[in-house]
């Protein structure tokens, strides 16, 4: 939904830029009529060109005005801009000797942004205008008296006035037009792959919906089961692997009622703005509960005031997703470290396990594939998705010592996407 709004946005600004250049050749033009009056160079209808350059200035303020409006500005629209500025400009041509004219040529510049900017329809019904009205001046026109000598060095000189002006509107107009359109052209692409993503993540998210209803109840039991077996039996090692069963039950309870109020905090948009010290320092301590054979050295780089940043749950996921596939690469010696400047949050996890394979690189991080024995391939995706939307990036290097080196960088304004 989001791709004809960008179309009208480039049509938009590419009217602006149209109106600028009415303006400056409108502005030329009064000049060159300004200066044959005064000096008395030819002999020209004055009241007619006066009125048609008034029109030109009319259409100028009128398409000003127009613009400040909300009302979007369609192809249609834009393409009879262009007719009108053809038309006016062959009515000054007829007033000033018609196709003898050297700005006749001047007729190419619509027509090229034109041809730039709108679709070949356009494109063409544009150029029949043009043809058919300089056809009609081959016939129709106000002759040019003047003595033979000044008429040909006007005519040179006109002539290289009226190349110059045209190069120069459609190497920087045109130019910039197009660039705008490319731009544009990215950023659809962009939201096409912004909305795969969101596709992707909507079908995870009600997988992972359904998954938690349906395990509260198996886990409830096997809380049950434990807890009689425990008391049914005295053997000590068999205590001791009951009581790992049971804090392992215990903990994925407590994550699906996690993953519930992490929901509810999302739907509340009930986000806590806090130092980025601190959120880091209970994600760690809740990461190594998790994952107590994991070691890691922690190092903060950053100088002057700690930011603060307002962290969504699933922002907290990402970066416990992050350490999980470091200590799956290599749980021993990590090293975390936490820099900033101005404008962003850095945090770099490093491991010391085999690294990222080149053949692999461009997959990592798709939905469903994993480079491990286990897993469902999801952790990377689900964190990269969680980081985009509060405004940062994911990005994995294998580490010239060895090893990956795993970069979450975040605007220092994190607060994801709320809506």
């Amino acid at each position: 939904m989001l791709a004809p709004v960008q179309i009208l946005s480039a049509t938009r600004q590419n009217l602006w830029r149209l109106t600028f250049i009415r303006i400056l050749v409108l502005a030329a033009q009064a000049g060159s009529v300004a200066v044959a009056y005064w000096t008395d160079l030819l002999p020209l209808p004055w009241l007619s060109l006066v009125i048609t350059l008034g029109l030109s200035m009319l259409l100028c303020a009128f398409t000003a005005l127009r613009l400040r409006l909300s009302l979007p500005v369609t192809e249609l629209e834009y393409a009879f801009q262009l007719a009108c500025d053809l038309l006016i400009h062959s009515a000054l041509l007829y007033y000033s000797g018609g196709s003898t004219n050297p700005f006749v040529s001047y007729y190419l510049v619509p027509l090229a942004i034109a041809a730039v900017t709108l679709p070949w329809v356009y494109s063409l019904i544009l150029s029949g205008i043009a043809l058919i009205a300089y056809s009609l001046l081959l016939v129709q026109f106000y002759p040019l008296e003047t003595f033979p000598v000044a008429r040909e060095k006007m005519q040179i000189y006109g002539m290289w006035l009226s190349i110059a002006l045209a190069a120069a509107v459609i190497t920087f107009f045109a130019a910039k037009m197009a660039e705008e359109l490319r731009r544009q052209e990215q950023l659809r692409a962009q939201r096409r792959e912004e909305g795969l993503r969101d596709e992707q993540l909507l079908a995870v998210a009600t997988q992972a919906a359904g998954a938690a209803h349906e395990l509260g109840t198996p886990l409830a039991t096997m809380s049950v089961l434990i807890k009689e077996m425990r008391q049914d039996h005295s053997d000590p090692l068999l205590q001791e692997d009951l009581q790992v069963l049971q804090d392992q039950v215990k903990l994925c309870k407590e994550t699906l009622q996690q993953l519930v109020r992490a929901a509810e905090a999302n739907r509340r948009m009930a986000v806590e703005d806090q130092d980025v010290t601190f959120w880091l320092d209970e994600a760690l301590n809740r990461w190594h509960l998790m994952r107590p054979e994991a070691s890691y050295r922690f190092q903060r780089l950053g100088q002057g005031s700690i930011p603060r940043l307002a962290p969504p749950p699933d922002l907290t996921q990402a970066l416990l997703n992050l350490l999980n596939n470091a200590a799956d690469a290599c749980p021993d010696g990590l090293e975390i470290h936490l820099d900033w400047d101005a404008q962003d949050i850095v945090i770099n996890i490093r491991d010391h396990g085999p690294g990222v394979p080149v053949a692999i690189a461009e997959s990592i991080g798709k939905p469903f594939f994993t480079t491990k024995g286990k897993g469902f391939g999801l952790g990377l995706f689900l964190s990269k998705a969680s980081v985009t939307r509060a405004g940062g990036s994911v990005k994995l290097y294998s580490h010239e010592e060895g090893g990956t080196l795993t970069e979450l960088r975040l605007p220092r304004d994190a607060r994801g996407d709320q809506q």
